[in-house]
């Protein structure tokens, strides 16, 4: 009878279809991520049918853009695109894990479900999971923000763990430092807009560096000058064309080419009238967001005024913060327009490019550049996606400077502290709380099978040994030994810990509650 109230071609799935639906599609897109985990994870390709998307091909093992990049029909497989989202934009890393970890809740969550535990009990034990979970991992965190050689190290630490599963791996130790420099100069601010990432094809990953100041990928016009200490930067967005004629959107008749010539001729004063207004304003580097088309460029150069034209307007944007001016497009109020400054500007040659470099930035923008290399443009972007992972988890540590261990170590914590919540509460909430505890130790099992060592032994003696009061004992995966990772320097963000486990909960919790889907019918397609 239900299905009457329905719109014809609509379609409904209730009580355990609708719950195996959702959970079947959340464990496949936790198992299509899953290899990608840890140091030894591996890495997908995603290529696009028609090759018109804006990525025909991406080989990428991060979590967060291998799920945006694939269509999915499945409403809790859509969850989980979403809580790796929230994680990447959020803290910027553990996007697979978040992903991994809510779809490990619900593999645990089907067997209860087998032997007829109502969803709600499974719930309210998984609540009372997380928040035993979050108090374990909060007794492990530790703060060294006082002592700034340690507090270094963490980050460095932390930059390494984040880069050890990405295609920078390479060179961790470098990459990491580069990291570090630039974050530690935004002073504990979380926007990453003043780190300037500028991609070359050629040379060898390990060629990249970091360039204190701001580079720009655009040419200085002829004939100007081609260095300047101490310039007042002008940053606009305005048209400087003077070879379409426009009064109004107006069309324009002549009859012989001398009307016509005076036409040009009065756009050629017009235009000369607006170079020396801007000239007037005292400034020697104008960077504008549109075309500067010959003429205005010639003008320019008889000023002694250097010109960048066609700048991006994410390269104006973020110039014009960390010069310290700000974008202009009309200059018939000079007192309302602000100039930016910094020590120099000058031309520069990265690989077989020329672009211009602002040196000496103010110090509070702190700006910085960093310059990638790499024999393809895939691995560039790839170098891309790990450099803003490993930015955005440090900057959001120096913010919030709790670290955690890695390894499994902090999985294995909030596990042992779970199982032994689960043996104090009775009733079949307890069946919950240790399913729950299950789950996190697949996380460094996981670890283990994609690095190729006996997961079942390895997770069995960290497991013994955290039972033993050895609580920052973790996995080495590079020598496949149960080792103190506290001595090998395997560290994590508290925070992204933290949102790991409280997303994935979250989410599995959501997806457990749901008991009925309904699709609406598509809309039919009319033959005019």
């Amino acid at each position: 009878m239900s299905s009457a109230i329905f719109q014809e071609g609509s379609t409904q799935e209730r009580a355990e279809n609708a719950r195996m639906t959702n959970i079947v599609g959340a464990i496949a897109v936790g198992d299509l991520v899953k290899s990608t985990l840890g140091p030894s994870g591996m890495d997908k390709i995603l290529m696009s049918a028609s090759g018109q998307g804006q990525t025909p091909m991406l080989v990428t093992n991060d979590g967060a853009t291998i799920l945006k990049s694939i269509a999915l029909d499945n409403a809790a497989a859509k969850v989980l695109v979403n809580i790796s989202k929230v994680q990447d934009d959020e803290v910027g890393d553990g996007t697979t894990s978040v992903c991994v970890l809510a779809s490990e809740l619900l593999r645990q969550a089907e067997k209860l479900l087998d032997m007829k535990l109502h969803p709600q009990t499974i719930v309210d034990g998984y609540r009372k999971a997380t928040e035993c979970a979050r108090k374990a991992l909060e007794t492990i965190a530790s703060d060294s923000s006082d002592d700034p050689i340690k507090f270094r190290t963490d980050l460095i630490n932390i930059a390494k763990t984040t880069l050890s599963s990405k295609v920078l791996a390479v060179d961790k130790e470098k990459f990491a430092n580069i990291c570090v420099d630039a974050v530690l100069k935004l002073n504990k601010s979380t926007n990453l807009e003043s780190i300037q990432i500028i991609k070359q094809s050629g040379g060898k990953i390990t060629d990249s560096y970091l360039d204190d100041g701001f580079i720009l990928n655009k040419k200085i016009g002829v004939n100007q000058p081609k260095s300047i200490k101490n310039p007042k930067i002008l940053v606009a967005n305005t048209a400087m064309d003077t070879d379409k004629i426009k009064i109004f959107g107006a069309r324009v008749k002549v009859n012989d080419t001398a009307q016509l010539a005076q036409i040009e001729r009065a756009e050629r004063e017009k235009m000369k009238a607006k170079v020396a207004k801007i000239a007037s304003l005292g400034i020697n580097v104008f960077v504008n967001r549109q075309l500067i088309y010959n003429y205005p460029e010639q003008l320019f150069a008889e000023h002694g005024i250097m010109a960048i034209e066609h700048a991006d307007f994410e390269g104006i944007e973020r110039l014009a913060l960390v010069t310290g001016g700000e974008i202009a497009s009309t200059f018939d109020s000079p007192e309302n327009i602000k100039l930016g400054t910094c020590a120099l500007v000058e031309e520069v040659q990265i690989s077989s490019e020329r672009m211009i470099k602002f040196s000496g930035v103010s110090s509070s923008s702190q700006a910085s550049t960093i310059v990638l290399r790499g024999a393809t443009q895939q691995i560039l972007d790839e170098a891309e996606r790990s450099i803003h992972d490993a930015l955005s988890v440090l900057s959001q540590t120096v913010n919030e400077p709790l670290i955690v261990y890695g390894g499994g170590c902090a999985e294995m914590v909030m596990s042992v502290a779970v199982e032994k919540l689960a043996t104090k509460t009775s009733g079949k909430q307890s069946l919950a709380i240790d399913a729950f505890a299950t789950a996190l130790r697949q996380l460094p099992t996981i670890l283990c099978d994609n690095a190729g060592l006996d997961s079942a032994s390895l997770v069995s003696d960290l497991r013994a040994s955290h039972y033993d009061g050895k609580m920052f004992n973790g996995l080495d995966l590079y020598n496949g030994k149960v080792e103190n990772v506290c001595e090998l320097g395997i560290t994590e963000s508290f925070k992204l810990k933290r949102q790991v486990l409280l997303s994935a909960s979250e989410a599995a919790e959501m997806i457990l509650r749901v008991d009925d889907i309904i699709r609406s019918a598509p809309r039919q397609r009319r033959d005019y």
